[in-house]
């Protein structure tokens, strides 16, 4: 089973990876609510225990979604020290740090404190038709190293699955597989990762085969990205990579009988996905990439919108280093997302500016804009990735808050609709419904 799926008919059924069974956020064949509220549509809402913003997937009749829960009274024992960052800070933002105030827990905004309750780190299975808890269970039970930004937590990764196996990463306390039926299978410890600012983790794991890809870039010289067997958890390879801390999860695609792995980061990579061997690399991409990479035909576009915002389209099936050269089809420099993932519906490429509720269309073949940067009415903050289904987009705001747009050269809103939860997690489509995660509930939107 591949990060496509290969089979149409299962690009409807379920919702694999945190973006979708194409992984790029489109769900073809679905044709979702376009209303809704708290009274209406709403099939089921279940309350979540704990934290998180991991968005749920979905195979079959099962639904996962992960979670975090801190013990109520504090523990006495002490978060471990996070060792010190070897690496050069060429940040602005991270460079104000400096080391003490790294291990003071001070530094950029939105840093959270190091935590000294126990947490535990846990899978939900739940029934998709009731939102019913089939199983439970704790992946890890430990205090966390260091903390996360405030308007996350530590269960900010999805989780994966092909109806086999469901893999849990939770970063720093480890990627967990387990069977359908929740029986742990196998457990990869890959040591405390030291996130800038710390602002915590957030990538998500890649699954291809019965191969499973994990990014690890974190503020120390211990990069990596490395393959792991599915049904093991034995090592296929593993790459050493130089890069700050990531955020953006592996795209696995197939082109030309080539299978490679796309990591977006300030160099956007491709890797052979059977041996790792780095294929290409681009440079000037920007600090702190969060948005996972789309491909449309035989391009790649990938980007970021910290301080430095950039896009940049680059033709597949070449090698080397491809910074500032013809494999660069277009780029574009302003108006890019920070957290929110774009979407690619056709031929338009739909993405956010920064994190805020501004919407841009451009033509994915030529970099042409169909529109830029503008507002969508009643939207003001967005952290969830966009998703589309049946000539649609869905862009859900932080205040549970969602518009639903018709596809095409100019914003044009069919409805807005408004949930009384805050709503950071992408949502997730499968056959005719919507799956929102809030801050307190999971939703099941169906309008049947």
């Amino acid at each position: 089973m591949s990060y496509a799926l290969q089979a149409s008919v299962l690009a409807s059924e379920n919702w694999p990876t945190w973006r979708g069974p194409l992984a790029n956020g489109v769900a073809p064949e679905s044709n979702p609510p376009v209303e809704w509220s708290e009274t209406k549509n709403v099939k089921w809402k279940v309350k979540l225990p704990g934290k998180g913003t991991a968005t749920p997937v979905v195979w079959g009749g099962k639904l996962f979604i992960l979670t975090a829960i801190a013990a109520e009274k504090k523990n006495d024992a002490k978060p471990a020290e996070p060792a010190a960052s070897t690496r050069p800070t060429t940040n602005a933002f991270a460079g104000r740090l400096g080391e003490d105030n790294r291990r003071r827990g001070g530094g950029g905004f939105g840093r959270g404190e190091k935590p000294t309750e126990m947490h535990e780190f846990i899978v939900l299975c739940l029934d998709r038709k009731t939102g019913k808890t089939l199983w439970q269970k704790t992946a890890k039970q430990e205090i966390p190293h260091e903390g996360h930004h405030q308007d996350h937590g530590f269960a900010s990764a999805s989780p994966v699955t092909d109806g086999e196996v469901v893999l849990a990463c939770f970063g720093s306390r480890g990627l967990h597989c387990y069977d359908m039926d929740g029986r742990l299978k196998w457990s990869k410890d890959f040591g405390d990762m030291i996130t800038r600012n710390g602002f915590g983790e957030g990538a998500s794991p890649a699954l291809h085969g019965n191969t499973v890809i994990v990014n690890w870039d974190d503020e120390t010289d211990n990069d990596f990205i490395v393959a792991l067997d599915k049904r093991t958890g034995k090592e296929l390879w593993k790459n050493p990579r130089n890069e700050a801390t990531g955020w953006s999860t592996p795209f696995i695609i197939e082109r030309s009988g080539q299978t490679q792995v796309i990591v977006n980061a300030s160099r956007a990579c491709g890797y052979d996905f059977a041996t790792g061997e780095e294929l290409w690399s681009c440079g000037g991409i920007g600090s702190n990439p969060i948005a996972t990479p789309v491909v449309g035909g035989d391009t790649v576009y990938v980007m970021s919108g910290h301080r430095e915002p950039n896009l940049k389209a680059i033709a597949l099936g070449r090698t080397g280093d491809l910074t500032d050269t013809d494999a660069i089809r277009w780029s574009h420099n302003k108006s890019t997302p920070y957290v929110p993932s774009p979407v690619l519906v056709g031929d338009s490429l739909y993405f956010i500016s920064g994190n805020s509720g501004k919407l841009s269309s451009f033509d994915a073949k030529t970099g042409q804009p169909n529109f830029e940067a503008q507002q969508i009415e009643g939207i003001f903050g967005v952290y969830a990735s966009l998703v589309a289904a049946k000539d649609r987009i869905y862009v859900l705001g932080r205040e549970g808050k969602c518009a639903v747009l018709k596809h095409g050269p100019k914003i044009e809103i069919i409805t807005t609709n408004k949930l009384d939860d805050r709503t950071d997690a992408s949502i997730a489509i499968v056959g005719n419904e919507l799956l929102i995660r809030g801050k307190e509930n999971l939703y099941c939107i169906s309008a049947n």
